[in-house]
């Protein structure tokens, strides 16, 4: 069964409300890593090791296994700190049953932003690995697991409520609007508190929820912290600073510090990896592990480059891709950044469909044939969300032909003419509209809010294509939402005019 559909549940506003939700909210698991496991639980030959290794490729499932062990466990029994000890905890075959009642799903079907939230998991492993488990060998399985979960909290919201984080991301990460106020406004409920209250609720690992305490309750110790971290230049200094103030010297050297820092630096690199948020994890870090810090940003690069390795997947974003970039561009979020233009396999694939388009007499058997060979020219040309509508007779209401990179609900949408001006406009004439930050404000206003919703950022094109002499379809494409590359729009506009000649000789057949 697929996982609820965000669509249906409503907003809570109070952190009972929340928890509640998310709670029930059950996250799909790829069907490669669900099958991968399920053989392995039923071979004699693989050891609790073997199979806890193969979970891992699917932190929903390692996240799962351990709600689970905890979820029946005595009041008596410590939580499972490791997946394990919760596999033991369930023993084989409980384990198998839970996994058969987790919706699979194919690893592109899984929606995008509980996938990137999942990476950025494996990533903060990735680092919490490389910087902290060698120096903290007996502690190696408290470091992974915490790491991994740290943010387990928030991926139920991302299937739940996705835009919500979203919108979050865009104002305090992007637009530095005050975090208490956006949370607010967006969930009724400080983000933290949320995350700490189903840490403890779902019993995840001690040092997950010491990471979040830290983050609410000893805010003064990690600015007095970060004070003294920003002397790297004077080592021995920060030292005796921290000498002169034994209790904040053991607050900082707590192990399950760790996790937070891990997480910390690998959230922030998805911004940019100079950014000031990011300089702020990577100077407390410097400081816990007593290293330089160009030392410490060479090691973490290369913890970022093989995570991309491990963990990297189409149409998620990993920080080691900006490492690629020139350092003054770093300071701009890669959504604000042009998309990068189409690779030369996909321009070729891309010729091939729009001459397929402008073949004459026409090919196509009917309106869904040939719109599919316009929805994969305008993918192939580097579009990531497309949508193609076509009016009905009456001109009054637009269906969805075809879709791509939009939840498959998308395919199902109809709009109401008469309910948007732009509609209006973009159906009077054949016209191009293009969306940007200038202009997104006035126009987006005047979009129906499903298109908002499916089109999230403030970049967009917008197309009306006719035939003989009358609009008959709506393009809608973006690249993520983020600014485009102008070889990308370039080749939208020829495809538009392709996909236009085409619907003309189609038309001109079946008369």
């Amino acid at each position: 069964m697929p996982p609820e559909s965000p669509a249906s549940l409503p907003v809570p506003r109070t952190l009972d409300a929340w928890l509640k939700q998310l709670d029930g909210v059950r996250l799909p698991v790829p069907v490669s890593s669900h099958d991968r496991v399920l053989g392995a639980l039923g071979d004699s030959r693989r050891s609790m090791r073997d199979i806890a290794e193969l979970m891992q490729e699917s932190p929903a499932l390692v996240l799962c296994v351990l709600r689970e062990a905890n979820h029946h466990s005595t009041g008596m029994t410590e939580p499972a700190e490791s997946l394990e000890v919760a596999i033991n905890r369930l023993g084989l075959k409980r384990t198998e049953e839970l996994l058969q009642r987790l919706p699979a799903m194919q690893r592109d079907e899984i929606p995008g932003t509980l996938r990137q939230l999942q990476m950025i998991s494996q990533h903060a492993t990735q680092q919490a690995n490389g910087l902290f488990a060698g120096r903290l060998a007996r502690l190696w399985q408290d470091i992974h697991w915490g790491s991994l979960l740290f943010l387990s909290p928030l991926w139920p919201m991302a299937i739940a409520h996705p835009k919500l984080l979203e919108d979050w991301e865009l104002r305090v990460i992007h637009k530095g609007e005050s975090a208490q106020k956006v949370e607010k406004e967006l969930f009724g409920v400080s983000l933290v508190k949320l995350c700490l209250a189903l840490a403890e609720l779902w019993r995840l690992p001690m040092w997950v929820t010491q990471g979040y305490h830290s983050l609410i309750d000893d805010r003064r110790l990690l600015v007095k912290v970060l004070r003294i971290a920003r002397g790297h230049l004077n080592p021995l200094h920060q030292r005796q600073l921290l000498d002169a103030d034994p209790s904040l010297r053991r607050w900082l050297n707590q192990p399950a510090m760790t996790i937070l820092l891990a997480n910390g630096i690998a959230l922030s690199a998805q911004h940019a990896w100079d950014s000031p948020q990011s300089e702020r994890w990577q100077l407390l870090t410097s400081l816990y592990l007593q290293t330089p810090l160009d030392d410490l940003q060479q090691q973490i690069h290369q913890h970022a480059a093989q995570s991309a390795r491990n963990h990297w997947s189409k149409g998620v974003w990993h920080p080691a891709e900006a490492l690629i970039w020139p350092w003054e561009t770093r300071r701009v979020h890669r959504g604000m950044l042009p998309a990068p233009p189409p690779s030369a396999e996909a321009l070729t694939a891309w010729r091939k469909y729009c001459a397929e388009l402008l073949v004459e007499p026409s090919r196509f058997n009917n309106a869904m044939h040939l719109t599919t060979f316009a929805r994969d020219a305008l993918v192939a040309c580097g579009m990531q969300r497309v949508m193609l509508l076509m009016t009905d007779r009456n001109m009054t209401i637009l269906r969805v032909h075809q879709i791509a990179g939009l939840d498959k609900e998308a395919a199902n949408l109809t709009l109401n003419i008469a309910s948007s001006t732009v509609l209006q406009r973009l159906l009077a004439q054949p016209t191009q509209l293009r969306l940007t930050p200038a202009n997104t404000a006035q126009f987006a206003a005047l979009l129906p809010s499903q298109l908002k919703a499916l089109f999230t950022g403030e970049h967009l094109l917008l197309r009306s294509l006719s035939s003989n002499d009358r609009v008959v379809m709506l393009v809608f494409a973006d690249q993520g939402g983020g600014p485009f590359s102008e070889i990308s729009v370039q080749a939208f506009g020829k495809t538009a005019q392709c996909i236009e000649r085409a619907l003309a000789s189609f038309s001109n057949r079946k008369a």
